[in-house]
């Protein structure tokens, strides 16, 4: 172990450095470049959009029903790359590289036997699963065709998740940031290109993305194999099983998936109440305000990132001290800004209105979705509290209590009291609103508590 630590010293890369630093420099500099990454990432959902609707109803319809499907395969990549990051983190921390290397190989292992799973299992059924769900006709063969490009291609998309993962893990968050705003950038501009230009419609969108991403992972194996200036050196000569490293991934990386179809669940289940509440008004003046409130979450989405790296490092360092400051200032941090992002929301709520009830036909929505805006920004506050405790529980390698703590927020919280105060109460949409803002302090509430406990037990363990 001493020789491994000694070569460990005398090949830090810069992110590893900022790993084993001080904690409330690495959650800044590892967050801040993953937030831009992810507004960019948010941009192209966007411009995405934008582009598929110029080809009409039935194309945007065959996106929807797709959406699903897309979400299942994109969270099990999530997850695993979040296990393989936290794994190799853990491991940088314990300054065993060895054990670093081996994660990383492990992680794309599991990878590339996920990716054949899943194109292999769904690509041969996706007639009959469309057609179950209730497809017909032209927005059939639209899904059909979209779908086979990308299920086709899981191997590649599981491949890029997975790669950006480690070189989270080892903290390099520069590097993943770098590639994915390529694959953003390049869908972007390849959307009309495939779409119009070669005439391809949906379907071109599909090819789109499948380039992108393609061309993504092509500078991620320059990266790790061809140029191997990484941290982890990934040989797989001497490769062999490690069920130990294995369950340490999985551990973390299924309950991650699980989290993040969690969340697309809990949106099914909302739009059901508000249905009930508030008819389709009430969906659309939910989905209007919910797209600029969850550009809120981005910075969020980019911290959590960094909580999970540093606490795992932290972690297999068995330093608990260093664990507790980055935890907690990340919280502060997220908190801080989250709050800015409500005052903004709460001052520019008219404004922000208009962009969605500029039309005839949906003027008579514009004050409705004002008090939307004005009530549901008050649940970005207590976010940081939630979602950076379950990235910290991930970091640990405790994934089953970052899927509780996610599952207590969306599934069980969230629902709970909107069905409460809209529909038993009868407090209509302004009930199901604020009722999802007490229903995630609720559950922040009761994360940060077992967050803290969880790390007091750990002091006494270490």
């Amino acid at each position: 172990m001493e020789e491994d630590a000694g070569r460990m010293d005398e090949n830090l890369t810069r992110g590893v450095k900022t790993l084993l630093g001080d904690p409330k420099k690495a959650v800044l500099k590892l967050s801040g470049p993953m937030i831009v990454a992810m507004f960019v990432q948010a941009l192209y959902n966007i411009v995405d959009g934008i582009w598929v609707a110029g080809l009409g109803s039935n194309a945007l319809a065959a996106i929807g029903l797709f959406f699903p499907l897309f979400m299942i395969i994109l969270s099990l990549a999530i997850g695993i790359g979040i296990g393989g990051s936290s794994a190799i983190s853990r491991k940088i921390g314990a300054k065993n590289k060895k054990m670093a290397d081996s994660s990383a190989i492990h992680t794309l292992v599991i990878g590339f036997i996920i990716g054949i799973l899943l194109s292999s299992l769904i690509f041969p059924f996706l007639r009959k699963i469309f057609t179950s769900i209730g497809a017909k006709g032209e927005v059939l063969q639209l899904v059909v065709n979209y779908g086979q490009i990308l299920v086709g291609g899981a191997i590649i998309l599981v491949f890029t998740n997975i790669a950006s993962g480690i070189l989270r893990g080892e903290g390099d968050t520069k590097r993943a940031m770098y590639a994915m705003i390529l694959g953003s950038g390049l869908n972007m501009f390849l959307d009309p290109i495939f779409i119009y230009k070669f005439r391809l419609g949906v379907v071109g969108a599909a090819w789109a993305t499948l380039t992108s991403i393609f061309i993504t992972s092509l500078l991620m194996i320059y990266w790790l194999f061809i140029k191997k200036d990484t941290y982890v050196d990934i040989k797989f000569k001497s490769f062999k099983f490690n069920t130990g490293i294995i369950k340490e991934i999985l551990r973390v990386g299924i309950p991650s998936s699980f989290a993040q179809l969690s969340m697309s669940l809990t949106m099914i289940i909302l739009n059901i109440i508000i249905v009930k509440a508030g008819g389709t008004d009430g969906i659309a003046i939910f989905t209007s305000a919910w797209r600029i409130i969850m550009i809120g979450i981005v910075p969020l989405l980019g911290i959590a990132i960094g909580v999970t790296a540093v606490t795992a490092s932290a972690y297999g360092a068995r330093d608990i001290n260093k664990l507790k400051k980055g935890y907690l200032y990340s919280i502060k941090f997220g908190f801080i800004i989250e709050i800015g992002i409500v005052i903004l929301v709460v001052i520019l709520a008219p404004q922000l209105s208009y962009l969605f009830t500029y039309s005839k036909d949906a003027v008579h929505i514009h004050g409705d979705l004002i008090k939307a805006f004005r009530s549901l920004v008050w649940f970005l506050p207590a976010v940081p509290f939630g979602m950076l405790t379950s990235s910290m529980f991930q970091g640990i390698g405790h994934g089953e209590k970052a899927l509780a703590v996610t599952f207590l927020r969306t599934i069980i919280m969230q629902v709970f009291f909107s069905y409460l105060f809209g529909i038993l109460l009868n407090y209509k949409l302004i009930g199901i609103w604020w009722g999802i803002v007490l229903g995630n302090v609720t559950a922040a509430t009761l994360s940060f508590v077992w967050g803290k406990l969880t790390i007091k037990s750990l002091k006494k363990i270490f």
